[in-house]
């Protein structure tokens, strides 16, 4: 068995002509892969990473959520939670680093607002705030 598979977040990815063109997209691709003499049997697959519904085929691809996803792609069972650990330890290492720089931009950002609109008692200037973000005849 060959999958074709389409990796989406959760279950709720998309609107109604992204899920045609998906089905589009598998269509052709069944059309290349079956002008090979090695084609065999082909599964078009909606791999979605998370999410507890049932595996489902709709007659033009295989749905599969969650943990038979995980398993379906490394043939162990409880791959979906040994994946969590690691991933929460690099998600702590890059939130700490996003905060510093968060920190670092407001504060940048927070001194450009003040000297550019700002007045000198620290009152915001409207009429040259407003004046930045719509006024146009001047151009």
């Amino acid at each position: 068995m060959r999958y074709l598979i389409s990796v989406k977040s959760g279950k709720n990815w998309g609107n109604s002509s992204q899920y045609k063109a998906l089905r589009q997209h598998f269509a052709d691709a069944i059309k290349v892969l079956k002008q090979s003499k090695h084609s065999g049997d082909i599964q078009p697959t909606l791999g979605i990473c998370y999410g507890c519904s049932k595996t489902l085929n709709n007659g033009v691809y295989l749905r599969i959520a969650g943990q038979n996803f995980w398993h379906l792609l490394s043939g162990d069972p409880e791959l979906y939670t040994s994946i969590i650990e690691p991933l929460g330890f690099d998600a702590q290492k890059h939130d700490d680093l996003f905060k510093e720089q968060k920190s670092s931009s407001l504060n940048r950002m927070t001194g450009e607002f003040i000297t550019q609109f700002c007045d000198p008692s620290g009152a915001i200037d409207w009429t040259r705030l407003v004046s930045s973000v719509s006024g146009n005849l001047s151009q």
